[in-house]
């Protein structure tokens, strides 16, 4: 069953940064984690696109000793793009794609931990905001301690993406260095290098962004964070700034 308020063992969540934890829900416990607000912004050539959510719950279910699922789905999405040249503005809102994960902890020791997460995205998203394809892939993180409260996650990640003319899949790369220390009792910091190789048809589309991102142990079944994520390629978005809530019941 869920833990009480005053249990001493924390939350343990899969945000704020983009690197997957290998910790899972314990069994029979929920937990949600959500974006209270997020907003990215990109620019490419003569064109700027802000996207807003307001809410982006993952909602997580504790199945065992070793194994939780996960669902996300974001209800509100507004993209607002502008054309600098022409001057033409157009805004899109309506709700997003379904995520599902399943999380499995491999190994769980003192020098280090290993899970296995597949997922699969439903093209439930309004018009314009997702690609109406389906799309998958399989993530593996790594977690090792480090000297002096350090900690080290590792994110590799294969996955299935609908070709750019929708004529097939293609395979998309991703790889993550993040390193996380906490200060004090209740707040933790994470810098991050993500980096992304999308192997295109049409051609491929490699994204880099440098993340830092704060977290902020409310009690032991509830943490605020609050990150920023800067892209460092031009096919990255500019940047994003969120601010998020996760909490165990």
């Amino acid at each position: 069953m869920a833990r009480a308020d005053g249990d001493p063992v924390p939350i343990c969540t899969d945000r704020p940064t983009k690197a997957n934890s290998t910790c899972r829900v314990p069994a029979g416990s929920f937990q949600v984690e959500s974006d209270l607000t997020s907003s990215v912004h990109d620019r490419q050539g003569s064109s700027t696109t802000d996207t807003f959510s307001v809410i982006n719950p993952t909602l997580k279910y504790g199945l065992g000793s070793r194994t939780d699922v996960q669902v996300n789905w974001s209800p509100r999405i507004r993209v607002e793009s502008r054309d600098h040249h022409s001057g033409e503005r157009v805004r899109t809102s309506g709700s997003g794609d379904v995520v599902v994960r399943l999380k499995t902890r491999l190994v769980d020791s003192d020098t280090g931990s290993l899970a296995l997460i597949p997922f699969i995205k439903a093209p439930t998203a309004a018009h314009r905001i997702g690609n109406d394809r389906w799309e998958g892939g399989l993530a593996l993180p790594v977690a090792l301690p480090l000297p002096g409260g350090f900690s080290l996650t590792l994110g590799p990640e294969l996955d299935v993406l609908a070709d750019t003319d929708g004529a097939g899949h293609h395979g998309s790369l991703i790889n993550l260095v993040n390193m996380a220390h906490p200060l004090g009792s209740k707040m933790t910091v994470a810098f991050e290098v993500w980096d992304s190789v999308n192997r295109d048809p049409s051609g491929t589309i490699r994204q880099r962004s440098a993340d830092v991102a704060l977290s902020y142990l409310v009690g032991p079944s509830l943490q605020l964070d609050v990150g920023a994520n800067i892209g460092l390629t031009r096919a990255t978005p500019d940047r994003q700034v969120y601010l998020g809530v996760s909490t165990r019941f």
